[in-house]
C-alpha cells in the first residue's frame, strides 16, 4: 500500500484547503503539512474553525496535519525518510500525470491559486507533474487539482 502526504505551500483558501482534507481522508492521506498563509482546521487560540468544519465535514479531526512556517525544512525532513517529493504544477519539466508510476512513498506539494508551488520548493522536488488541460483554460481549482492527483498517485 502507497504512503501519500500532502504538503499545501500558502494554498490561501480556507473552502479550498478544508475540501483537500476531505478529499485526502476519503482516499487515505496520511498527513497533511501545511506551509506558511494556509489555513489550519483550529484557529491561533486552538478553537475549531467553523468555516474549515463546514467544509471538511470531520476530516479534519481523521487527518494528522502539522503547521510549519517554511517548506524547505518539511520537504528535506521527508527526503530523510524516503519520501519522493512530487510537485503538481505546469512546469517545462512537468511529466504527465496519468503516465507517471507512484512511488510507494511519496510527498506532492499543491501550490496556492495565483502563483502555484513556490520556486524554492520546484527547484528540489524530485518530480514535477502536470495535469494535462484539453479545455481553454489554464489550470484548474487546487481542491479539484489535488483530488485527480492524490486518485491517480494512491491508485
Amino acid at each position: 500500500m502507497k504512503t501519500g502526504v500532502l504538503i499545501l505551500d500558502n494554498v490561501r483558501s480556507v473552502e479550498n484547503t478544508a475540501s483537500i482534507f476531505r478529499t485526502a481522508e476519503c482516499l487515505g492521506v496520511s498527513k497533511v503539512y501545511l506551509i506558511g498563509t494556509t489555513p489550519a482546521p483550529t484557529d491561533r487560540f486552538g478553537n475549531k474553525r467553523a468555516d474549515f468544519a463546514k467544509v471538511a465535514l470531520g476530516a479534519e479531526e481523521l487527518v494528522l496535519w502539522e503547521y510549519q512556517k517554511e517548506i524547505l525544512p518539511v520537504i528535506k525532513e521527508l527526503k530523510d525518510q524516503n519520501f519522493k517529493i512530487l510537485a503538481l504544477e505546469q512546469d517545462e519539466n512537468s511529466k504527465d500525470l496519468s503516465s507517471f508510476k507512484a512511488p510507494e512513498m511519496f510527498a506532492l506539494i499543491l501550490g496556492n491559486e495565483v502563483e502555484g508551488v513556490s520556486k524554492a520548493a520546484l527547484d528540489i522536488c524530485d518530480v514535477i507533474l502536470e495535469i494535462k488541460m484539453k479545455g481553454e483554460k489554464e489550470s484548474m481549482n487546487v481542491s479539484v487539482a489535488a483530488g485527480i492527483a492524490l486518485y491517480e498517485l494512491l491508485k
